[in-house]
C-alpha cells in the first residue's frame, strides 16, 4: 500500500492488517459511505450499487487470510491447490 510519508506504517501489524486497511479504504471511498453516511459494514451487507467488485474481492481475501490463521490443518499442509 502506498503511504504519503516514507516512514508511515499501519497501526495493525497483524498478518491480515494490510488487507483490512485496503478493504477499509476501498469502502470509505464509495458513495455509500461518503454521500449516504452509512458504515462500511452496512454498505457491504446491503450490496450497495456504489461498492465496486474490487471491495468484494478484498473482503474474500481478508476472509481467507483470517481463516488461514485459525485452520490448524492449513498451517501444516499449506493452501489448497485449485
Amino acid at each position: 500500500m502506498q503511504y504519503a510519508d516514507e516512514g508511515e506504517r499501519l497501526k495493525d501489524q497483524s498478518r491480515c492488517g494490510e488487507l483490512r486497511a485496503q478493504l477499509k479504504m476501498c469502502l470509505l471511498n464509495t458513495d455509500c459511505c461518503k454521500v449516504e453516511k452509512k458504515t462500511p459494514r452496512e454498505c457491504l451487507l446491503t450490496h450497495h450499487e456504489s461498492v465496486p467488485d474490487e471491495c468484494y474481492q478484498l473482503k474474500m481475501s481478508f476472509f481467507e487470510c483470517k481463516r488461514s490463521l485459525i485452520d490448524a490443518r492449513r498451517r501444516f499442509r499449506g493452501p489448497k491447490a485449485t
